[in-house]
């Protein structure tokens, strides 16, 4: 083997995805989109008007206005919703190439694999800053929130199984049960979160029952 030869066999391979997780991306990609975009336009309204009444406003509890007003809207200087305009327009059309065939560079993955990281530590510190401190809850957060976890782990999991991330060969068998049962972490990370919120608002949750 010559050493072009083997430098070109060390070289890492575009790696592509399975259709799972090309549709989870194109999917979560659109919704993390257009809630952005509407959250957009609405603080832009806010922004025009302060009488301004968003239309996801229906009690005490369900209130974008009072996420929209508060200083954690805007933790970079500008309103968040701009940050899921690019990010989630970005993801959305990983997604539709790997639909189409694509093939993407390790470097690649391992920048969606950076930007899940960010997102979901960012998103948790909105959900921490909503629920404790705001004391309400934005409809199209929740659904922001919602794309962004099983984004972050199904990304971790195919940077895993694939190689992206190398993992010890002890440790492979654990990353290959994880692939198996990967349904199992996100439903307890969304049932955790369920329970937060229910606990939270339990005192308005009560008064409709």
């Amino acid at each position: 083997m010559t050493a072009r030869t083997a430098s070109h066999a060390r070289r890492p391979r575009p790696a592509g995805a399975g259709r799972p997780l090309a549709w989870l991306m194109v999917v979560t990609g659109a919704l993390g989109l257009a809630s952005s975009a509407v959250l957009t336009l609405d603080k832009i309204r806010l922004l025009q008007d302060p009488t301004y009444t968003p239309t996801c406003n229906i009690n005490p509890v369900i209130s974008c206005g009072s996420v929209m007003r508060s200083a954690q809207a805007e933790v970079f200087g500008f309103p968040n919703p701009l940050l899921g305009l690019v990010g989630f327009a970005v993801v959305a059309a990983l997604g539709a190439g790997l639909l189409a065939g694509a093939r993407y560079r390790r470097w690649l993955w391992l920048g969606l694999q950076a930007g899940t990281v960010f997102g979901v530590g960012f998103v948790h510190w909105l959900i921490g800053q909503t629920l404790y401190r705001i004391g309400a809850l934005c409809p199209y957060c929740l659904v922001v929130w919602a794309v962004v976890i099983p984004l972050f782990w199904y990304t971790t999991v195919h940077n895993l199984s694939t190689g992206v991330i190398p993992v010890p060969r002890r440790a492979r068998g654990a990353v290959r049960a994880v692939a198996r049962w990967h349904w199992v972490v996100p439903v307890m990370w969304f049932a955790v979160i369920a329970v937060m919120i229910l606990d939270r608002f339990w005192y308005y949750w009560r008064l409709l029952i």
